[in-house]
């Protein structure tokens, strides 16, 4: 299986430091700091590619999961918000919200929330989050 690697450097102290983020397949150093992880600050962090990874995760196991049972799947549309809580004292990831709305032509309702549901507990990205609340809400269009 391929294996995936991602490189952070951080300068400085926690609240006065910045640091970078660098993932292979994009070119620019992704930016972070304390205001964009805690606060409004410019930048991204550590939850949000997170939230990223499980919005893409869950929509491509949803997907296989829909064309395995035969449908064409026109779209899929995941929104997955992770919430970062303070916890004993440190910090912790407390849940990820999955928000999907997906177009699959002649699909009967009962049987896109159940497949739904099966991505959300079988996607990679929730089975490395197991330890996390996962919620969703799925949505035919």
């Amino acid at each position: 299986m391929k294996a995936n690697k991602a490189n952070a450097i951080w300068n400085g102290s926690l609240k006065e430091g910045n640091g970078t983020l660098k993932i292979n397949a994009i070119k620019e150093d992704l930016a972070f700091t304390f205001s964009s992880r805690f606060g409004d600050g410019k930048g991204t962090n550590p939850e949000e590619l997170i939230a990223a990874a499980h919005a893409g995760c869950f929509s491509m196991a949803f997907s296989a999961l829909l064309t395995e049972k035969g449908y064409k799947v026109k779209s899929i549309s995941t929104e997955a918000e992770v919430v970062l809580e303070k916890h004993d004292g440190g910090f912790k990831i407390a849940e990820s919200n999955l928000t999907t709305k997906a177009e699959v032509p002649e699909i009967d309702k009962d049987l896109f929330k159940e497949l739904a549901a099966d991505a959300k507990v079988n996607c990679p990205v929730s089975q490395a989050l197991s330890g996390v609340k996962i919620s969703m809400q799925a949505q035919l269009v």
